[in-house]
């Protein structure tokens, strides 16, 4: 079997010195220490009012069964309140870092919902929040496995299986917009977007894709390049579709032997083949300011962060869907306090 080189890095590099930080929440269906952080953090979203009211959107949790695979797949779908609802909605599908869940990066599901967006957040049971379970001293083993070559092709498949699921479903009948289906990631989870949005593996035997034609845009939060590639601009140099990309200044991963900062970020964006793409850099910050936790960069700058970034993506999601091309520039302006980059490249006319 083809190995992907960069993926043994890449299960330490997301986690390193964050534990729980890169999307660690709960499985949705156990107790424990996890859990209860989980329940903490998002208890402060909504004190902070990062998080619409509860009227604004709706919840649906499922618990699925790909035969082909016989691997479970869980995921929390996020909608806007029916009474709002006109017609069918867009959907993002969204992928947690390592060590976390469907129940993680809550505030942007909501907010997303909120404002007229699906949000479909897929937990991928090799490598959630149950890593942090068990026998402390086997957790490099279970790091190693979680993101081996089976299981960083099994999270795009998650994906793939999501969206095969929620828009066969009966009772979501008409809600969803099959043609507006955009994919979006945080850490581990954009390196799955990354691979859903098109990018490519060169190997003896021929390429390696899991592109999904269903997916017309991305949102890439702190991706980390494909280490261990020959060429890991060549990787992502395939993909086409319109690509949003956050990080941070303090957007930093430090472990012995191997570091990687925002620099690294900036150069996926830079590689990425996309005619349509924009790049934006808060000042300061940290790799984990971008989950649920209100620690991570700050307490002062990180649930501006947080507001920040959900109104970007938003400027994104209309730019990509409805060709208002602009928004996300202009919409860039209100945050220069904020901003240490902002770089936009705009999509080709034909």
């Amino acid at each position: 079997m083809t190995t992907i080189r960069w993926s043994t890095v890449l299960a330490l590099v997301a986690c390193a010195g964050l534990f729980v930080a890169c999307g660690g929440t709960p499985d949705g269906r156990s107790g424990g220490l996890v859990e209860s952080w989980s329940a903490r953090h998002q208890a402060e979203l909504v004190e902070a009012k990062l998080v619409p009211q509860p009227a604004a959107y709706e919840v649906l949790r499922f618990q699925w069964l790909d035969r082909d695979r016989q691997r479970e797949v869980l995921a929390k779908l996020y909608l806007p309140a029916a009474t709002a609802r006109r017609g069918s909605v867009p959907l993002v599908v969204f992928s947690h870092g390592m060590g976390g869940s469907r129940e993680g990066y809550s505030y942007l599901g909501a907010n997303w919902a909120a404002q007229g967006y699906a949000s479909l957040h897929v937990q991928h049971v090799g490598s959630d929040s149950r890593l942090w379970s068990g026998n402390p001293f086997d957790m490099v083993s279970r790091l190693q496995g979680a993101a081996d070559e089976a299981e960083a092709i099994n999270r795009v498949r998650d994906l793939g299986f999501a969206l095969d699921e929620v828009l066969d479903d009966a009772q979501l009948a008409g809600t969803i917009d099959a043609a507006r289906i955009l994919a979006a990631g945080h850490s581990y989870g954009a390196n799955t977007a990354l691979l859903a949005a098109g990018a490519v593996f060169a190997r003896p035997q021929g390429t390696l894709s899991f592109r999904d034609s269903r997916i017309v845009g991305a949102v890439l939060i702190s991706a980390p390049p494909f280490h261990g590639e020959p060429d890991p601009e060549a990787v992502v140099r395939p993909i086409g579709i319109p690509t949003l990309h956050i990080t941070a200044k303090g957007d930093e991963i430090r472990i012995p032997g191997y570091r990687s900062d925002y620099e690294d970020r900036v150069r996926v964006f830079a590689a990425t083949g996309s005619a349509h793409k924009a790049l934006v850099v808060f000042r300061d910050g940290a790799h984990s300011m971008f989950t649920d936790r209100l620690g991570p960069g700050g307490r002062d700058l990180n649930p501006l962060v947080k507001s920040a970034t959900v109104d970007l993506t938003l400027a994104f999601f209309a730019e990509v869907l409805d060709g208002t091309s602009g928004l996300l520039a202009a919409r860039s302006a209100r945050y220069d306090g904020l901003l240490a980059r902002f770089e936009s490249e705009p999509r080709s006319v034909p």
